[in-house]
């Protein structure tokens, strides 16, 4: 079972102006252990960052549904929690259970446009509790790693 893992990465970056500035940018990576993802972000962004870079933080985040595009203008992530609503055939009270799904658009009423056209279809009756932009920069999705 896969998993998905924030990690946060630090290093110097060249700014439009021509200077370099230290930043730490969070990226998503699914993989099965903190190990597992820590190796493959280094992987991946090996060939993307020039000079030394480390990882700075890396903490598992739960993600429900992740709802991606090939549109050019979604350049932003976007964390949505929702709550699905239940009833409780007991005590007859409502009974919610959050979910959380990343959105890649433009902006925030595309993210909430995107959001509910990912979840057209579903058959349980749901409540967007909040949407928020993230600072994530890229996901990077499972792929088998060989071992050498």
């Amino acid at each position: 079972m896969y998993q998905w893992f924030e990690i946060k990465l630090k290093y110097e970056k060249q700014q439009p102006d021509g200077s370099v500035k230290k930043v730490v940018e969070p990226y998503l990576v699914d993989a099965q252990s903190f190990t597992e993802a820590e190796r493959r972000i280094i992987l991946e962004m090996k060939s993307y960052i020039s000079g030394e870079f480390e990882v700075d933080d890396i903490k598992r985040v739960r993600i429900g549904e992740m709802f991606e595009t090939t549109d050019e203008s979604a350049d932003r992530w976007f964390k949505s929690k929702l709550s699905f609503v239940t009833l409780d055939e007991k005590s007859g009270k409502e009974k919610r259970v959050s979910f959380f799904a990343y959105v890649q658009a433009a902006d925030l009423p595309d993210s909430i446009d995107r959001l509910r056209e990912g979840m057209k279809g579903t058959i349980a009756d749901y409540v967007i509790e909040s949407v928020a932009e993230t600072k994530i920069v890229d996901v990077f999705h499972y792929v088998e790693i060989s071992k050498k």
